[in-house]
């Protein structure tokens, strides 16, 4: 029997080393200039002007609170070190060349939205300011009619009907995802693209490099652009020390043809579709839109692809004639949030907050993780003392025990202004979305934390009147008749775990 030989190639394929890298190359940089400026005390003092410098520059900076504070207080208790830190993973610093490249992208995507776009019919002025709120944050989106949606309580229905969609392609498909693993859910669907690539369609997919190492080879993307699928990984993880990795491409999009698309909470991952179960029922879903509002969901598609891939992609191409359809009211605007300088504001969290702050009945938010800034904590404790019926839905079930202590150390401000919180008794609450006064509706990738707010790549269909809200306010009344309340009396969090909690909340913002 020959002897297995040790092949080096497997160690150096492997991501885990390249996260060893990026540890060995932070911790050393303290030493180095620790030995540096040992040499001369010049140095040092150089250091230090250069991190109080740091923490006048950062304390002038156009950004919330809660983002500063934490780099404040790293610069503030090393400032030579903490001015370094700060400059590595503060904000990712696109090159010249990439900031041309994107401008030509918005450039490209904006002439392609004014035909389909159908903001100026609003003629209520309340309506109207919130579609100009949502334009203003990302000038890609568009108010879209002409469109049907199906709204899915669970990940496996939503299944279902992607497999019915895929086996109908006859154009293109396209794909991206934060996670993908191969499992049932997985293999199903590349089973289709396979097919549908011998057929000639064509496949362009897209997933999230870092989150999905623990799952997938590091070279999958290539073994599936040998089969014929146009796949990259987004963001590639490298050894280098850069913000970049903290920016991850946390969207769910599929299209279908340019005429059916999708967007939610799951992944390609058999969780989500409870055929494997990790923290009891999983409780995930989205929209499936049919019609104008789909090109919504391939401009964010393609806007990610190009950007990834340095490249332009002929949108006119993947516009399709949609077919007039009866009986479709309602607006739906598919938008996209994510770091600067892609975006240059929250559009996430502005979206949410323009809802909550001009709610007038009722509020519910269905999210994994609560671990919110004072400006959305605010807005949830004001909707609530001003009278409106505020409901918070969260898992009772947690799928990572540190960030479920946070989410519910976040509870007791809001119980003390009257804001209802429900935890979902079967499992885990992996769906993202909003109903506000039973009018207007926000689904998609967007959780309630910073990771969501500020450092991600996420997408989300904003809708008004549009007949799939009755559905959410149904699921919602189920989701709730399952859930158990929390109160200030049945809320019992100890000394030590509020300790932790206070620990964590400095730096959760840059997490």
């Amino acid at each position: 029997m020959m002897k297995k030989r040790f092949d080096l190639r497997g160690i150096f394929a492997n991501n885990w080393l390249y996260l060893v890298m990026i540890i060995l190359e932070i911790g050393g940089i303290i030493p180095f200039f620790k030995l540096m400026a040992d040499q001369s005390w010049v140095l040092w003092l150089i250091a230090y002007a250069v991190g109080y410098g740091t923490f006048i520059y950062i304390l002038n900076q156009d950004e919330q609170a809660s983002t500063k504070i934490p780099w404040l207080c790293i610069v503030l208790i090393m400032p030579a070190f903490g001015a370094l830190f700060y400059g590595l993973f503060h904000e990712h610093k696109l090159k010249r060349k990439d900031r041309n490249h994107l401008a030509s992208l918005r450039q490209r995507i904006a002439s392609q939205t004014s035909n389909l776009d159908r903001s100026r019919e609003l003629t209520d002025s309340e309506v109207a300011g919130k579609v100009r709120a949502l334009r203003h944050d990302d000038p890609e989106t568009a108010a879209y009619q002409n469109t049907v949606s199906k709204y899915y309580p669970v990940g496996e229905l939503m299944y279902e009907d992607m497999l019915t969609d895929l086996k109908s392609a006859k154009s293109f498909i396209f794909l991206e995802y934060f996670i993908v693993e191969p499992g049932v859910m997985w293999d199903g669907i590349l089973d289709i693209l396979k097919e549908k690539v011998k057929a000639g369609v064509e496949v362009r997919m897209l997933y999230d490099d870092l989150c999905t190492f623990t799952t997938l080879p590091m070279n999958y993307d290539k073994s599936l652009r040998e089969m014929g699928i146009q796949c990259y990984r987004f963001s590639k993880f490298t050894p280098i020390a850069s913000t970049v990795h903290n920016n991850r491409d946390h969207r769910k999009i599929m299209v279908v043809d340019g005429l059916v698309g999708y967007t939610g909470g799951i992944n390609m991952a058999d969780e989500y579709i409870n055929h494997k179960h990790k923290y009891g029922h999983w409780k995930d879903g989205g929209v499936r839109l049919q019609g104008d509002a789909v090109w919504g969901l391939s401009k964010l598609f393609l806007t990610n692809w190009d950007m990834n891939q340095k490249t332009f992609s002929d949108y006119q191409a993947y516009q399709p004639i949609q077919p007039q359809l009866p009986e479709a009211p309602g607006y739906y605007m598919p938008f996209g949030s994510g770091p600067k300088p892609a975006y240059l504001t929250t559009v996430g969290e502005n979206a949410f907050l323009n809802l909550i702050n001009q709610a007038k009945h009722s509020v519910t938010v269905m999210t994994p993780y609560l671990i919110i800034d004072f400006e959305l904590t605010d807005a949830l404790r004001n909707a609530a003392i001003r009278g409106v019926n505020v409901s918070i839905i969260t898992p009772h079930i947690p799928d990572k025990k540190l960030i479920f202590l946070m989410t519910r150390s976040g509870y007791q401000p809001l119980l003390q202004a009257g804001v209802k919180v429900y935890e979902y008794v079967p499992g885990f609450v992996h769906m993202k979305m909003m109903l506000v006064d039973d009018e207007y509706g926000i689904s998609g990738t967007i959780n309630f934390d910073y990771r969501s707010l500020v450092h991600h790549y996420e997408d989300a269909v904003w809708m008004y009147q549009t007949p799939v809200l009755a559905d959410m306010k149904q699921d919602v009344e189920a989701t709730i008749a399952q859930s158990q309340e929390v109160t200030t009396r049945n809320l019992k969090i100890g000394p030590f775990q509020r300790l932790i909690k206070c620990c964590i909340q400095l730096v959760a913002p840059l997490l």
